[in-house]
């Protein structure tokens, strides 16, 4: 396993790999990597074979951070992501730095008038308006760009995305299709641990009570499926039953129950099986997301 620090250097193998006709499968991540992150490189790699390379990124992206958000606080920790890389088999880890990803950035503000600095965004403009959207308006417009570039030092021929942020991934592929990636994005199950909390690199931040209750997000999941088995029901009574579930757990203060579209993301006022679920709901300071299709 090789690890690459560098623009530059990770530009140069993506080339010399296509120009060799080796598949490319990458995985990006922020680090702290846990087991739904392994799946998705195990995901990458049965794309690509064994002939094929693996790249992982480790890259906390602050431009997808609101300055009211973790970023300084988001856990870190090189070393023991390197050690689950090299044991699954990755073959390239890439490792930039804020300098080497966005040369000359302060922030937005001082970038106005400021030829020297970084000011090139990759906006999506419709599937990223509600949900994660309204809640972390900047958050969108960070991801974008960042996995623009990615994708542009990397060269993948796949990418794999993990489908708990599933609104997430919604945008990356209509991005990808709108501005002709060739790269054929996958969007992998949603790892859980054994009690149903989808796994996710800011639980560390849940202490002991927090982390018991954490999992009223998935049971919130199960109700609203149970609820839709046998017929449609209006959003806005589901949502206020589920509020009710959800905020009947003492350290959970709700942010948004969303039932929408899978394909189109906009809410619907009927749900029925086959309409998709999501919700953010805080422990402490912690927010947690979630989703499923019912």
């Amino acid at each position: 396993m090789r690890i690459v620090p560098k623009v530059a250097a990770m530009q140069k193998l993506a080339r010399r790999w296509k120009r060799a006709g080796v598949k490319i499968g990458f995985v990006p991540t922020m680090g702290y990597l846990h087991a739904g992150h392994l799946s998705l490189v195990r995901e990458a790699r049965q794309r690509v074979g064994k002939k094929g390379v693996v790249v992982v990124s480790i890259y906390v992206n602050p431009t997808q951070f609101a300055p009211t958000e973790d970023l300084a606080q988001y856990p870190r920790d090189l070393k023991r992501d390197l050690k689950m890389c090299h044991a699954v088999g990755v073959d390239i880890v890439f490792t930039p730095s804020d300098t080497e990803m966005y040369p000359g950035r302060q922030n937005r503000k001082s970038e106005i008038g400021n030829r020297k600095s970084f000011s090139t965004y990759v906006v999506e403009e419709n599937l990223g308006r509600g949900m994660e959207g309204a809640a972390r308006p900047v958050h969108f417009c960070g991801v974008t760009t960042v996995v623009a570039k990615l994708f542009n030092l990397v060269l993948p021929d796949v990418s794999v995305f993990g489908q708990k942020d599933f609104q997430q991934a919604a945008i990356i592929k209509r991005m990808v299709s709108d501005l002709n990636f060739p790269v054929q994005i996958i969007v992998a199950p949603t790892h859980r641990e054994p009690d149903g909390l989808a796994m996710s690199s800011r639980n560390k931040y849940l202490d002991v009570e927090q982390r018991a209750q954490a999992v009223i997000l998935f049971h919130a999941l199960q109700a609203a499926k149970n609820a839709v088995v046998k017929k449609s029901l209006s959003a806005a009574k589901l949502k206020e039953d589920l509020r009710r579930f959800i905020t009947a757990a003492p350290l959970a203060r709700l942010d948004y129950i969303e039932f929408f579209d899978p394909e189109t993301l906009l809410p619907v006022a009927q749900v029925k099986r086959g309409a998709h679920m999501a919700l953010a709901v805080y422990f402490g300071k912690t927010r947690l997301i979630d989703n499923a299709q019912l």
